[in-house]
């Protein structure tokens, strides 16, 4: 007998309604914690980090958030000091949301501003133009 899946309107092409609202809902609430200073860390509150997006685990177990600090320097120093406080950050969150499991933090680097950058200088490229124009 074949276990068929709750949800059928889901092919798994991509991330879930479900995945979706809960990545948006961690995102919006660490971006919070995070402007407010809420976490008992003084490098981390001196700190300006942008949460870009959070990316939540078909199961809802993992949450992996893509972060920026503000001018974009100290990439790696963000990314330790999230994660030396993901527990903290975990606890935070869970008392802010209704969620039945609280997903387990990771962050990564938001490079998408950097991939928007280098977009920009190939369509500015002459031989590009050429090509698009024609």
């Amino acid at each position: 007998m074949r276990c068929m899946a709750k949800n059928k309107s889901h092919d798994g092409q991509g991330p879930s309604q479900r995945q979706l609202r809960v990545g948006e809902l961690v995102r919006r609430t660490l971006s919070d914690l995070l402007m407010r200073g809420d976490v008992h860390d003084p490098e981390l509150n001196r700190m300006s980090v942008t949460v870009g997006e959070v990316r939540v685990s078909p199961d809802l177990r993992i949450a992996t958030a893509y972060v920026l600090p503000l001018g974009g320097d100290g990439q790696e120093q963000a990314i330790d000091l999230l994660a030396r406080n993901r527990g903290e950050l975990r606890r935070l969150i869970g008392k802010k949301l209704d969620l039945k499991y609280v997903p387990d933090l990771r962050f990564r680097i938001d490079e998408t501003f950097d991939r928007m950058d280098e977009t920009r200088r190939m369509f500015a490229d002459e031989k590009v133009r050429r090509d698009v124009e024609s």
